[in-house]
């Protein structure tokens, strides 16, 4: 929906804005249930981002992923990108 970029960190990825956020985990890797978060495009923010960050173990990262996923919509994505840059200025949840 937001795609916008390419990123090089894991070759020439395309990432929208919102979207799971990539790991450098290989799909091997991981469980059954944490496959469905692969088969959308990454993103430069998300649900993970502005309700988990630092405080979260990696099944509720993933867990937060899917509800994103299973949830998504441009009005969703907007308010995403609305809490991203107060949870980034306010370092809420950083390691």
């Amino acid at each position: 929906m937001w795609s916008c970029c390419s990123a090089r960190a894991t070759g020439s990825t395309r990432m929208s804005l919102v979207g799971p956020r990539p790991t450098s985990f290989a799909p091997s890797t991981h469980e059954p249930w944490q496959t469905a978060r692969l088969s959308v495009r990454p993103g430069m923010t998300g649900l993970w981002q502005v309700e988990g960050r630092g405080r979260v173990d990696f099944d509720e990262r993933l867990r937060l992923d899917l509800k994103y996923i299973e949830q998504r919509s441009f009005l969703k994505d907007l308010r995403i990108m609305a809490r991203t840059v107060p949870v980034m200025i306010g370092k809420k949840g950083s390691i």
